[in-house]
């Protein structure tokens, strides 16, 4: 179903070692409103979209959610590939390096794994879709908190790039929640809510 290209979606290339960074950004990897649980979300919803055009647009905004989450982890890793024992410890990155090494491994910024019971397919549209836009205004503001926490122009213009693609997607799942409603009527609103039958 996918066709993999060997790049990033926008190119990553950090010049020095900033462990301090790499522990607040393996957010995006790993954290409730991180790049991996945002594809897991949109991949599973589209299976029960009724709507082709809205489904269409889960695959496409989840399989751009892997490729965001492909960025993170090159920055990360870029951030971390060269430290030495001393800034290891010095940066307090050592309790993650006793479990992971220098290995990219998907949890938040406050250590906690990364937890599916973090984010949600209901299976009705209107709930899925306005879940998507929490996610993706969730995701927003944890790429805002980055940027007012780190300053290096290498990491914080993929943050940017990141950034500003949170916000067309939430844009883009607006456009999907109107298209949902039009096709909508007094016997499909609430279809899977029996009560309402």
């Amino acid at each position: 179903m996918w066709n993999y290209e060997k790049r990033l979606q926008y190119p990553i290339k950090i010049k020095k070692c900033d462990p301090k960074a790499a522990q607040i950004i393996i957010s995006q990897y790993g954290g409730p409103d991180g790049e991996l649980l945002a594809s897991m979300r949109y991949l599973a919803q589209r299976y029960t979209m009724p709507y082709n055009e809205v489904a269409g647009l889960l695959t496409d905004i989840g399989t751009e959610e892997l490729a965001h989450m492909e960025m993170i982890c090159a920055i990360v890793y870029q951030l971390t590939k060269d430290l030495s024992t001393e800034e290891i410890k010095a940066s307090g990155f050592d309790k993650y390096y006793v479990d992971h090494t220098l290995a990219l491994w998907p949890m938040a910024a406050g250590g906690i794994p990364m937890n599916a019971c973090e984010f949600q397919s209901k299976g009705d549209v209107i709930t899925d879709l306005y879940e998507d836009m929490a996610a993706e205004q969730k995701a927003r503001t944890t790429y805002d908190n980055i940027l007012r926490l780190v300053k290096d122009p290498d990491i914080t213009d993929a943050i940017k790039f990141l950034r500003a693609r949170e916000i067309v997607h939430f844009q883009r799942f607006g456009e999907a929640l109107r298209l949902a409603q039009e096709k909508m009527n007094s016997k499909n609103f609430y279809a899977f809510n029996p009560e309402l039958e």
